[in-house]
């Protein structure tokens, strides 16, 4: 386990202080969505233009935060309702023909906060076929 030895709280003897803070790469930590649904407009048919249908989606966050494992603080870490948000102000905000785009414009959203370093996003239409359980896709995005 990688530790981040403060100098200034190091006792003169060489002994590590008590308060070690964790080091960056252990304050990552994955955030997760699984299988939000909502109605939204979403489709290339005429049919999809004018019904609004079932929507599942999928959300993987991997965040940085300053939660010491301790503090029991919400603002300490991300709080999961922000990403529940970004999906619903974006289904919410208007007809998509691809569920592609959906899935873009969801990726942009949430790596509009500087604590997500990258996010997995699935979409899924449960109701498209009836031969199958879900059709859908998946992408991957990594903030610049």
């Amino acid at each position: 386990m990688k530790r981040h030895i403060d100098l200034q709280d190091t006792p003169q003897t060489g002994t590590p202080a008590k308060n070690i803070r964790k080091s960056t790469d252990e304050r990552r930590r994955r955030v997760f969505v699984e299988a939000l649904e909502l109605m939204g407009s979403i489709g290339v048919y005429e049919h999809e233009h004018r019904d609004r249908q079932l929507i599942v989606v999928s959300l993987s966050l991997d965040v940085i935060d300053t939660y010491d494992g301790e503090s029991d603080r919400l603002a300490d870490v991300y709080d999961y309702d922000i990403a529940i948000a970004a999906i619903r102000e974006t289904v919410e905000s208007g007809h998509f023909n691809l569920i592609e785009t959906l899935a873009e414009a969801i990726a942009t959203a949430v790596l509009g906060d500087p604590r997500v370093l990258m996010t997995r996003v699935r979409i899924e239409k449960p109701a498209v076929l009836t031969a199958c359980r879900s059709i859908g896709i998946e992408i991957e995005r990594t903030s610049v």
